[in-house]
């Protein structure tokens, strides 16, 4: 018996896989420190668990609404508006994360042979989620020169007439790069001029460092009809598991949406959703907390990995990783293993620092390492000390 065409031609996520080897080394007894993964370690804030606990004796256990219980899309539409979103709830589809909304919008907006931009380094879902709406990945590169970001003149040069879409995340996973407002005014105005959707990926607008002044594309009206505006609690609410994300866009897209998620989900979990209510309310000292925790650990990591010899790094602006160029270390050897790639130096660090890091094939730059902060202070310091001595046996 053979499994289908279509499940052959995906891979599996690199970053989910790391993850799960480290908790299989740990298993094992070894005192493997992970910097793999993109979750928080902070736990989610208690007013929204004491709001679960409530929606769970008050009974909020059926189905809801497939696009979410509506009292979370009106808090949804009004967070929103703080930048510069005129969607209303009507405009709002809840999901099982922002990664089901990303693809939601992929379905929603792709036909088989489409062209999907993706600027790379790019989130490891992504091309694998334009693979199973049946559309074709144009990869454009970024490069550290320009702190990993795309120019209007090179998205313009690669739209052709099979374009259908650009995805579009600021802040990035996996390079922390920031698009900055003037940035964002001119990738616009290539967004406009071309008639193409863009689904915003928005996961980390409010993980943003420095005081750079950034923008969300729900601001912009002259291509409200084109954003599919992808967002979610898991990052700055700390609720990864909750599994809470959601998708703004116009009709005709959000009524595909809808249609589409009633078929493969349903509705998102309503213990999650009348949970997600209480985070909308929080006091933003919980949240200013947990982002000065990151910027500190932010400055930490950058400063550490910045005077290791044959690294080079730019300064991440958001999100929480830093992405380090490791090709200095390729070609050399270490107990006979000459290490090629960034894949086989994430092994070296795994094996000879305890250290868990995601090779950069993952998101299309060979050439450089995913390193995530989210993680304490006392993880980072151990886990840098640890692959700093090991690059030194090299």
């Amino acid at each position: 018996m053979k499994t289908s065409v279509f499940a052959n031609k995906i891979e599996g996520s690199k970053t989910l896989a790391v993850t799960a080897r480290v908790a299989e080394l740990r298993r094992e007894g070894k005192p493997i420190i992970g910097l793999g993964a993109g979750e928080p370690d902070f736990a989610t804030p208690e007013m929204i668990c004491e709001a679960a606990k409530k929606a769970i004796d008050a009974g909020y256990t059926k189905y809801t609404a497939n696009a979410g219980i509506l009292e979370l899309r009106e808090k949804i539409a009004v967070y929103l508006q703080k930048f510069g979103s005129r969607f209303t709830s009507a405009e709002i589809v809840v999901s099982s994360g922002a990664k089901q909304a990303v693809l939601n919008a992929l379905f929603a907006t792709c036909n088989p042979g489409d062209e999907v931009i993706l600027p790379a380094p790019f989130w490891t879902s992504y091309p694998e989620q334009i693979k199973m709406a049946g559309a074709e990945a144009v990869i454009l590169p970024a490069s550290e020169e320009t702190e990993f970001k795309i120019t209007p003149a090179q998205l313009r040069d690669a739209i052709t007439d099979r374009t259908k879409v650009l995805i579009f995340n600021s802040p990035s996973n996996p390079t922390g790069a920031v698009y900055s407002r003037s940035e964002i005014d001119e990738i616009v105005k290539v967004i406009a001029e071309s008639g193409i959707y863009v689904i915003s990926d928005e996961i980390y607008i409010e993980l943003v460092w420095d005081n750079v002044e950034t923008a969300s594309l729900c601001a912009y009206p002259e291509i409200a009809g084109q954003l599919l505006l992808v967002n979610g609690l898991s990052k700055a609410y700390s609720m990864t598991g909750w599994r809470i994300g959601y998708l703004a866009a116009q009709q005709p897209a959000i009524g595909a949406v809808n249609k589409i998620q009633s078929h493969y989900t349903s509705n998102a979990c309503s213990i999650s959703q009348y949970a997600s209510l209480a985070a909308f309310d929080l006091d933003s000292a919980v949240l200013d907390h947990m982002k000065e925790e990151f910027t500190h650990r932010r400055d930490y990591v950058y400063e550490r990995f910045s005077k290791i010899a044959g690294i080079s790094v730019p300064k991440p602006r958001g999100a929480f990783y830093i992405f380090p160029n490791v090709a200095a270390f390729f070609g050399k050897s270490f107990n006979g293993t000459t290490l090629h790639s960034a894949l086989a130096l994430s092994g070296f660090l795994l094996e000879q620092a305890n250290a868990a890091v995601v090779p950069g094939e993952a998101f299309g730059a060979p050439e450089n390492i995913r390193v995530s902060y989210a993680t304490s202070m006392e993880n980072l310091q151990s886990a840098i000390d640890q692959i700093e001595n090991a690059l030194g046996l090299l």
